[in-house]
């Protein structure tokens, strides 16, 4: 079974240490990015089997990244967003420009591991 690589962006530091160490601890490879820039760069330069990603972030922002791999790119790589903002509208822009999926600040660690689970089991099929 190969090992998934999934790429999180997100400019809390706090939050991005704890969402890669408890991915790496369930068997992930996982790259970090800090900010929009460079999850950019790691998505033009590696591939990857699913995206994290928070929608304010400096630079680039979470809605432009989704756009830009879906329509720049034309990637169906999946994404699911990690965001402060539960509003509605944000919500379903989010959705509406192609992501997989959408959790609200604060999460639950044990609830990300299993929306992982089933982005990458549906992903396979």
């Amino acid at each position: 079974m190969t090992i998934k690589r999934i790429l999180v962006a997100e400019d809390n530091k706090l939050i991005l240490d704890t969402v890669v160490f408890k991915l790496q601890k369930e068997g992930y490879e996982v790259v970090k990015a800090n900010d929009g820039m460079e999850c950019l760069q790691y998505l033009k330069s590696g591939s990857y089997d699913l995206l994290i990603t928070d929608l304010f972030m400096p630079f680039v922002s979470g809605h432009e990244i989704i756009s830009i791999v879906r329509s720049e790119m034309k990637s169906d790589l999946p994404i699911l967003v990690l965001s402060a903002a539960g509003a509605e509208e944000t919500v379903l822009k989010a959705f509406e420009m192609g992501a997989d999926d959408y959790m609200i600040k604060p999460f639950s660690l044990g609830e990300l591991s299993i929306r992982v689970k089933k982005i990458l089991v549906s992903k396979r099929s």
